[in-house]
């Protein structure tokens, strides 16, 4: 799996691709999620629309980025899933704790309504 991240008026944007199976890459992002929650960032958007694959493994990646934001105020919401994924978060009923949108726009308005 490859991720990106930006800073963009005060949301941590990251970009997942490829199978998020919680190997190493999920590790880096807690990381890194743990170091914007220090700079006292405290919206995070996950675009995962280049994501092909979760396992157990990554949803425990993402549920462990929603926990960390949500313990100190913030919140997380998850962009453009692909069918596959939406059907996983369906499933698993993500669909029901994580905030999903379709676009950027709408995902920074979901964000900056939750504070």
């Amino acid at each position: 799996m490859e991720f990106s991240h930006k800073l963009n008026d005060q949301i941590l944007e990251l970009n997942l691709s490829g199978d998020l199976i919680g190997e190493s890459s999920g590790l880096d992002i807690i990381e890194l999620v743990n170091n914007y929650i220090k700079d006292n960032i405290m919206l995070c958007m996950i675009d995962i629309s280049g994501l092909r694959y979760i396992n157990s493994s990554g949803i425990g990646v993402l549920i462990t980025v929603l926990t960390k934001f949500r313990n100190k105020g913030g919140e997380v919401c998850l962009l453009n899933p692909s069918e596959n994924v939406k059907k996983l978060l369906i499933i698993t009923k993500l669909n029901a704790i994580f905030n999903i949108a379709q676009g950027k726009s709408e995902a920074v308005e979901v964000l900056k309504n939750s504070l």
